[in-house]
């Protein structure tokens, strides 16, 4: 009779309480499991989705900026030199060409520039069409799309052949040869969580052998 009486009396309040800690240990574990691999995935979407912006951004510049052609987006008078790129550390502007897909093919002046918003700075784009050497502005007021924003910083530099040597330049913060395309361009970018993105430098292939004469003129 005594090992049925031990079978039949149930648990002890010491085995009911270490039943406990047990369940609750095995269920916090589980929930910091879980958290971590929730925090995981969390920071792998955040990665990706800077990655796919970083990209984006920088092919957007690469195809703009390299397809700028020796067009001038303001001539002024004759005795003045075409303006056919403006160059500052935050600011950019040249002409090239859009493509048909976007439904307004041809010349239009790109404005670059570097704008400060809501404690951060941003790139905005301004596209207006060119015509005969002049930049005809859209009647409409169009605000400037925003290319990239939530940034610390943003610069663009320059580089171009040195007339003296004929070789490569010094990188400037302003270029100073409004009448001509600069070889390299530079854009430093970096985030607000002061991520920097990957230096980009853009080759122009149009800027090679457009000089300005004593007139305005080029050969």
């Amino acid at each position: 009779m005594g090992p049925d009486r031990a079978r039949g009396r149930g648990f002890t309040l010491v085995e009911v309480m270490l039943a406990t800690v047990l369940l609750a240990a095995g269920l916090a574990l589980a929930f910091a499991t879980l958290t971590a691999a929730s925090q995981t995935a969390t920071r792998g979407e955040a990665l990706a989705e800077r990655s796919e912006r970083m990209r984006a951004v920088e092919g957007f510049l690469r195809r703009r900026i390299s397809a700028a052609r020796p067009v001038a987006f303001h001539t002024g008078q004759a005795n003045e030199r075409p303006q056919r790129f403006l160059g500052e550390p935050e600011r950019m502007r040249f002409v090239a060409d859009l493509p048909d897909y976007l439904g307004r093919g041809g010349p239009y002046s790109h404005d670059f520039q570097v704008e400060r918003s809501e404690g951060f700075y941003r790139i905005v784009l301004a596209l207006d069409i060119v015509s005969a050497g002049e930049t005809v502005e859209d009647p409409r007021g169009r605000a400037p799309d925003i290319l990239v924003d939530g940034l610390a910083s943003a610069r663009f530099r320059y580089r171009g052949i040195d007339p003296e040597s004929g070789e490569l330049g010094a990188w400037t913060d302003r270029w100073a040869a409004i009448d001509r395309l600069p070889v390299l361009v530079e854009a430093s970018l970096t985030d607000a969580d002061g991520g920097k993105w990957p230096t980009l430098v853009v080759a122009i292939p149009q800027a090679v052998g457009v000089v300005s004469g004593p007139a305005g003129g080029s050969w």
